[in-house]
């Protein structure tokens, strides 16, 4: 194809600069030290701890956004209501709000003096500096993702075969769980994968709602941050490099599943 080689060399050239390279020099940063010093570091009690909360939060927040996401690309696709475009322009409200200014907010309604968090407490919830405040956090800034992974597909859904299945008798239930959802299914895994990578790597939502207890409430992120602060680059470059296999080997088995999604999806039509 004419061009090729050009846009060939550019992408390539583009990709080794901003992902290849910076990869690199972090993995050969952690190798620096003894693997014995890389075993300790990854493997300390504070670093196992900040990994199940990142890890934990990161999961349930990417499985409410999945149910929730669906249902607002679900209520924004199907449904034609006054404000609606603003509702639609308030989804991209994460991307365009520093996260620092969104967890502000977030602690100032969830904590015990906000309007929400007051009310939770009432009956015996906690928000602000919890693990409830982390997945409130990490919802926040990744529901933007499922909704535009969802709302497109579900768009371009033909309507001929829900109608189809009407016309045969089968419920809205049963149309539902059988036409429209296995087509969906490929771009929910990708909402969810983008949504849980996203929300590992947070940090500036997260440090103000969660109260940053090591050991309770301290996700991976601050405590590389905490180990630069300390002028311990090669231990946060350890860190950091669990954080990104974790990042790999969640987006290769969600790549898995997509394709086998497909294949299924294929076969039983």
């Amino acid at each position: 194809m004419p061009g090729f080689g050009l846009s060939l060399g550019i992408t390539l050239t583009y990709l080794a600069l901003f992902v290849l390279v910076p990869t690199a020099a972090l993995v050969a940063k952690a190798s620096s030290s003894s693997f014995e010093t890389f075993f300790h570091t990854v493997t300390s009690p504070r670093a196992l701890a900040s990994y199940r909360v990142s890890l934990g939060a990161s999961f349930v927040a990417a499985l409410v956004d999945t149910v929730f996401g669906f249902v607002v690309a679900w209520v924004l696709v199907r449904y034609e209501f006054w404000g609606k475009r603003i509702v639609d322009a308030m989804i991209d409200l994460p991307f365009a709000l520093p996260t620092a200014v969104g967890g502000i907010a977030l602690t100032a309604l969830y904590s015990s003096h906000g309007i929400i968090g007051r009310s939770l407490e009432r009956v015996g919830v906690k928000a602000a500096y919890s693990f409830l405040g982390i997945v409130i956090a990490l919802t926040f800034v990744t529901l933007p993702f499922v909704v535009r992974t969802v709302g497109p597909v579900l768009a371009d859904l033909d309507a001929a075969e829900e109608e189809a299945a009407a016309s045969l008798g089968a419920s809205r239930f049963a149309t539902f769980w059988r036409v429209i959802l296995p087509g969906l299914v490929p771009s929910l895994l990708t909402g969810f994968a983008l949504s849980f990578a996203r929300a590992l790597g947070e940090y500036g939502s997260v440090i103000f709602i969660s109260g940053n207890m090591p050991k309770k409430t301290e996700i991976a992120p601050l405590l590389i941050m905490t180990r630069l602060e300390q002028f311990d680059v090669t231990g946060a470059a350890s860190l950091a490099v669990v954080m990104l296999g974790v990042s790999l080997a969640l987006l290769f088995a969600v790549n898995r599943l997509e394709r086998w999604a497909l294949v299924r999806g294929g076969a039983n039509r």
